[in-house]
């Protein structure tokens, strides 16, 4: 599992380096993309195509290759493999099957927005790409609200607007560092409030250029006393009932049976 830059190509370590030279293949996101770094370090270790539409048919032939000897690489786009970018697959099929699989740590979205981003946290929920629209959306930024945490997520430039316009309305207004295009050319890193975040980003054609991570600060856990028939009406407006109720005993501490027997009677 190779890391490679997410922009700026001096990223790259000495170890992913030595690893994609030696490698006898390298399972890649996008050969193409792959091809023209590889290139740039003088690389001709040979490429394959592993992406989200036939991992599970690819990771079988990988397994394979190991099973005969090969050494196998893999890498995404850019940054960490299966950090919301396929590999989760591969990985257990190959350690299913008892071979080793061994991380080669560097470059990282998630963890440059974070370092830079100058909110402080007890802990981090990573979302990854939220849902693109309808109930499931709706469902995951009602579990994000729920949390006490700092959130982190992932997002492209055509949703940028809406997605800020939504986690305003499920989270209310916190603070959010909005990342784009790290460590490239036209690098930003702003921190504003998510009430004047979606004006902020359509007030500029360019602000919605690029790729995105967002880091939203985290919420103070609720006072004790948080009467848990609001904080379970709140939940079950959202959401189903079952994850309502988990969610409502992890935020009020009450117990889960009771807030069963609640929440069949608000039904």
């Amino acid at each position: 599992m190779v890391a490679t830059p997410i922009g700026n190509l001096g990223d790259i370590t000495a170890r992913a380096l030595d690893v994609l030279a030696r490698a006898d293949m390298i399972a890649a996101e996008d050969t193409r993309n792959t091809r023209a770094m590889l290139r740039h370090f003088g690389i001709a270790t040979r490429l394959i195509a592993l992406h989200e539409h036939n991992e599970r048919r690819s990771a079988a032939e990988v397994v394979r290759w190991i099973s005969e000897g090969s050494a196998v690489a893999l890498v995404s786009d850019a940054g960490t493999p299966a950090v919301s970018d396929p590999g989760a697959h591969l990985v257990a099929a190959v350690r299913e099957q008892g071979h080793r699989v061994f991380p080669v740590p560097g470059p990282s979205a998630l963890t440059a927005a974070l370092s830079a981003s100058g909110i402080s946290h007890d802990g981090v929920v990573f979302a990854g790409f939220l849902p693109v629209k309808g109930a499931e959306r709706r469902a995951k930024l009602a579990a994000l609200a729920a949390g006490p945490w700092a959130i982190a997520l992932f997002e492209a430039p055509h949703r940028i607007a809406a997605t800020l316009g939504d986690l305003h309305e499920a989270l209310g207004d916190r603070d959010i560092v909005i990342a784009r295009e790290i460590t490239k050319k036209f690098e930003t890193i702003t921190r504003i409030r998510l009430a004047e975040a979606k004006s902020w980003v359509e007030a500029d054609d360019d602000r919605r250029r690029g790729e995105f991570v967002l880091v939203i600060e985290g919420r103070p856990p609720p006072a004790q006393g948080t009467d848990p028939r609001d904080v379970l009406a709140a939940l079950l407006a959202e959401l189903p009932l079952k994850q309502a109720v988990a969610l409502a005993a992890k935020i009020t501490g009450a117990r889960r049976n009771e807030l069963y027997r609640m929440a069949l009677d608000m039904k």
